[in-house]
């Protein structure tokens, strides 16, 4: 059985190239009158990092979070700075191995809590070793 290993990839900040970017937006629903097709640039570092110095991106295993619309192989965009506060989706330390959860609070009990029913939401008790990396601000998935 081989172990996949989690892979963290910063921003690569100081030869970023910025992409093209229709700024107006495109319906999802009625198609929009014509406008006009004014182009700009958008760098995606800058756009999905509101803190570059404290963003990582980590890519999914597994199917723990299809609920909050995060599958496998998605591309998590992860800030370190931002407070990981209740009902939040984090990127967790747990007992040696990586997990993104939810985060749930209720009274003085702590719970990563799986958005899929076939996984069981994760107690965190005095034993358990818990590092929370970061919250997940942002998923970048393909589209299939």
């Amino acid at each position: 059985m081989s172990v996949k290993k989690n892979i963290i990839y910063t921003p690569e900040l100081k030869d970023a190239q910025p992409l093209p970017f229709v700024s107006h937006g495109v319906s999802a629903g009625f198609p929009s009158p014509a406008l006009d097709f004014t182009e700009s640039r958008i760098d995606l570092n800058t756009a999905l990092s509101e803190h570059p110095l404290a963003t990582f991106y980590i890519r999914v295993q597994g199917d723990s979070m299809t609920g909050a619309g995060i599958d496998d192989q998605d591309l998590l965009v992860v800030d370190r700075s931002l407070e990981p506060l209740n009902h939040k989706i984090a990127v967790c330390f747990v007992d040696g191995e990586f997990t993104v959860k939810r985060i749930k609070r209720k009274k003085e009990e702590l719970w990563l809590m799986p958005e899929n029913p076939k996984y069981p939401p994760i107690q965190i008790t005095d034993e358990t070793q818990l590092m929370i990396w970061g919250i997940v601000t942002y998923v970048i998935k393909a589209v299939k």
